[in-house]
């Protein structure tokens, strides 16, 4: 159980990171940098890996969303 002050902490911590993720300077930095993907003709075992890191992020947003 999430004490209030704990919940306020991180309500802040969000609070934040949306501001800066809003900022103009950050805007700029994203832009310099290279969109990610994985290469076509990675390894089986690789994108099996990639593949279950994508279900467990998938089940952890769902979670928070609960």
């Amino acid at each position: 159980m999430m004490t209030n002050h704990k919940f306020e902490k991180g309500e802040g911590l969000a609070s934040e990171v949306r501001r800066q993720f809003g900022a103009e300077a950050m805007t700029r930095f994203l832009r310099t940098l290279p969109a990610f993907r994985p290469e076509a003709d990675i390894p089986d075992r690789f994108r099996e890996l990639l593949d279950r890191l994508d279900g467990a992020e998938n089940d952890n947003v769902d979670r928070r969303d609960q």
